[in-house]
């Protein structure tokens, strides 16, 4: 049975600098280029994890050696001095995509009998082009199993090299893999490539390594790369940080509003997915760069459309990040990853409905259309695919309740994930300076009223009822024969009168706290609450209060983004119409269900909408959704959130 990670929310903006491992890519392609060099080779910042870790043992299986130096920082490997010449070796390349597509050329070019398999995920993976590619030239292969799939034998002899033709529609794994073999043939090897070519900037990235261990390739068109036969030398390599893996820590500040700052990545490395800086950029994010760091700096966060063919492995990551925008995110160009580890198109819309957030998928991509009302809390798949794991946590910086089924799957790439993204929680130390408000707001009938007061309770702290001031304003309107309407009438009235909010609720000292949560008063608070004039009034008469009392629980409908936008936590309440018309049936029943779940969207409207102070997710908040949770477990959740994110 798989077992689970439940995540904690973020309180406060992500901030810090992010220990990303070495790029996983760039990595595996060192490793390749020197296990078949001539001498010892020293790769620096290289990344350990079960896909680096497959290639390792594959060429170790061929007979290269590789050792682990300071601490495991750097490797040492031992080159063959050319292409391998062993019989019967056996490669498990477990789920690695690169160790596979990699190693299959490679032991091409090589003599002796190999086959090499993998796990199940990986074993439906298709490996047509390569396997075209590599008849073409000469290779004996054989398919053990699926057609076109591993696992595969290789009965090796050499080749000669030449001319071919690969279609790259689908991988560009399948060309750099030919393309570093092709040092070894005795001709060297002219390669074309053929359709519209997926994640080129893996290619460059290809070209870049070879070139660092001593190979000659010139590119005289586009799409066309001719590699001299001069096999590889030895060289100390330094591994950049994963560009795919930063992906998430700057996701996290654009999701937070935080600030987060990788080292030994700028805008200029060849990693194709260093573009995602860019798309967070044309978002709504600040991205600040030098020779040695990027650091993302998170602002409000709008809609657009990005073509990621170039750098699809974050196209999960955006749609994560697409969860909390403003404005609806086409991601365009994706198509091919349907034969990933998974279909990931398919996979990432599954889970993000799971958790709320509308999907719309096409062949070639999918459209995100954000409700932050309705985010909530569930169990999330990962089907066995690391970014499935990695994207869908980011979820939880602002959503409770997120739990990642098998969260080991990130060892593919990234081992210490999950530490690394609880490095950027930023605990706030509040002073004498500062005021300690949980605010929480939400729409009508998600529990505000009685979770604020049991929270108060719970910690032991003040509770105010701002909602509480709207409606005795509002029936001391009511009483007075006054027009909620009147907007410099209605606010004479706020003005003048007395409101004390407590556990009781009084209006110039007579208790109304029945005569409130009337349906008339309901029907009409919302007009009162739009009223500027006496919001400006009442806000007033809050902020006073917390001052006052030393800080507390505070609840509304724009505690976090008005009354107190700097509170110590902020909480937004949610649950589904349904279920909040339900609750708002069982305090009355003057009204049917239906009657009752059309006030309430009605009122939603009337609060968002308004144009003073109208209700909104503020930013950092954290979103609780209480359809499915006892109020007991919700205050739990809160005083839990309070005590381990606050330091007081």
């Amino acid at each position: 049975m798989k077992t689970g990670r439940l995540l904690t929310p973020f309180v406060s903006p992500a901030r810090g600098v992010a220990d990303v491992p070495g790029s996983k890519s760039l990595t595996n392609r060192a490793l390749i280029c020197a296990g078949l060099a001539d001498g010892t080779s020293v790769i620096e910042n290289f990344l350990m994890a079960d896909d680096t870790g497959a290639m390792i043992a594959a060429l170790q299986n061929l007979g290269v050696s590789v050792i682990a130096h300071e601490n495991g920082r750097s490797l040492q490997v031992a080159g063959l001095s050319g292409p391998p010449d062993v019989s019967n070796v056996s490669i498990n390349a477990r789920l690695s995509g690169t160790t596979s597509r990699f190693i299959v050329p490679a032991v091409a070019v090589g003599r002796g009998k190999f086959t090499i398999s993998g796990e199940a995920p990986l074993m439906r993976r298709p490996f047509h082009d390569q396997i075209v590619a590599l008849r073409s030239l000469g290779a004996n292969i054989t398919e053990l199993g699926a057609v076109d799939c591993l696992p595969l034998e290789v009965d090796a002899n050499g080749l000669d090299g030449g001319t071919i033709y690969v279609n790259a529609e689908k991988s560009s794994q399948f060309a750099s893999g030919l393309l570093m073999a092709a040092p070894l043939m005795k001709n060297g090897l002219t390669l074309h490539l053929e359709g519209a070519v997926v994640s080129r900037p893996y290619i460059a990235l290809t070209l870049e390594v070879m070139r660092k261990f001593g190979a000659e390739i010139l590119n005289p068109v586009d799409g066309t790369y001719v590699v001299s036969p001069t096999g590889y030398q030895s060289a100390i390599y330094r591994v950049e940080p994963d560009a795919s893996a930063a992906s998430y820590m700057f996701a996290a500040a654009a999701i937070t509003g935080g600030r987060v700052r990788v080292n030994g990545l700028s805008r200029s490395s060849k990693q194709g997915d260093i573009k995602f800086v860019d798309v967070l950029e044309d978002l709504g994010a600040t991205v600040n760069s030098g020779d040695t760091f990027l650091e993302v700096v998170g602002g409000s966060l709008s809609g657009g459309k990005f073509d990621l063919n170039d750098f699809s492995d974050t196209a999960q990551t955006l749609a994560a990040v697409a969860a909390f925008a403003s404005a609806p995110i086409e991601i365009e160009g994706i198509g091919f990853i349907k034969a990933k580890e998974t279909d990931r198109i398919e996979a990432m819309a599954t889970e993000l409905a799971r958790c709320g957030v509308a999907v719309h998928q096409s062949q070639n991509g999918m459209v995100i259309n954000p409700n932050q009302w309705a985010l909530r809390s569930a169990q999330v798949e990962t089907y066995d695919d690391h970014r499935m794991a990695m994207s869908m946590s980011l979820l939880s910086l602002r959503v409770s309740g997120i739990e990642i089924i098998d969260p080991e799957c990130v060892d593919k790439t990234f081992p210490k994930f999950f530490e690394v993204l609880e490095s950027l929680r930023d605990t706030k130390d509040f002073s004498s300076e500062t005021t300690p408000v949980i605010a929480i707001d939400g729409p009508a009938g998600a529990g505000k009223s009685t979770i604020a007061k049991l929270l108060a309770e719970h910690l032991g702290v003040p509770h105010f009822d701002t909602g509480a001031m709207y409606r005795a304003v509002t029936l001391a309107c009511l009483d007075a024969g006054l027009d909620v309407g009147n907007i410099e009438a209605v606010a004479l009235l706020a003005e003048k009168i007395e409101i004390t909010v407590g556990s009781r609720v009084q209006v110039d000292g007579v208790d109304v706290s029945e005569r409130i949560r009337g349906i008339e008063v309901g029907q009409n608070v919302s007009a009162v609450a739009a009223n500027s004039l006496v919001r400006k009034i009442l806000v007033e008469r809050q902020r006073r209060w917390a001052i006052e009392a030393g800080g507390g629980v505070m609840e509304g409908r724009d505690i976090g983004t008005a009354v107190f936008p700097d509170a110590a936590l902020k909480i937004f309440l949610t649950a589904t119409v349904d279920v909040r018309a339900k609750r708002r049936f069982g305090e009355s029943s003057d009204q049917s269900l239906g009657q009752v779940k059309k006030e309430i969207l009605a009122r939603d409207e009337t609060d968002s909408s308004r144009q003073d102070s109208p209700l909104r997710i503020a930013a950092n908040a954290v979103i609780v959704d209480t359809s499915n949770s006892t109020i007991a477990e919700t205050v739990e959740l809160l005083g839990m959130l309070f005590r381990s994110e606050v330091s007081q």
